[in-house]
């Protein structure tokens, strides 16, 4: 399915404890992701598009892989479902850097994730496209 953004709460402060610059932090304060699930033969992908860039993710659950994310972070990333959730859990390759846990819990209007980075939690809302 497709969801697009409607809500974030403590985002900057998340990024903030992500170590995120000023800059970085205010485009990600300004878009609006989509973000694209699907499966098919146990392959997942999650596509998130903003303005600024379209990251693609394509995994099978309890199956580590490497990933960079949207904030320059080289991780082995780790993604299992427990009932109508889907749980990511970014582990940092490089000393320093943070470890971040995204946390998308299905509902019928559509999905809330939860990202927690060194005890800082942001909140946002996606809704059924």
């Amino acid at each position: 399915g497709s969801y697009t953004q409607t809500s974030k709460d403590n985002y900057e402060e998340f990024l903030k404890a992500l170590n995120v610059g000023f800059i970085l932090r205010k485009a990600a304060l300004a878009s609006t992701p989509v973000m694209t699930i699907s499966e098919a033969g146990g392959k997942w992908t999650m596509i998130t598009k903003t303005t600024v860039k379209s990251i693609e993710l394509n995994f099978k659950l309890g199956e580590e892989f490497e990933e960079e994310t949207t904030d320059g972070r080289k991780c082995k990333t780790t993604v299992t479902m427990d009932g109508n959730k889907l749980i990511t859990t970014q582990k940092a390759m490089k000393a320093g850097e943070k470890d971040v846990v995204a946390v998308r819990e299905f509902n019928d209007g559509g999905l809330t994730m939860t990202m927690t980075c060194d005890g800082v939690t942001s909140t946002q809302t996606y809704k059924r496209d």
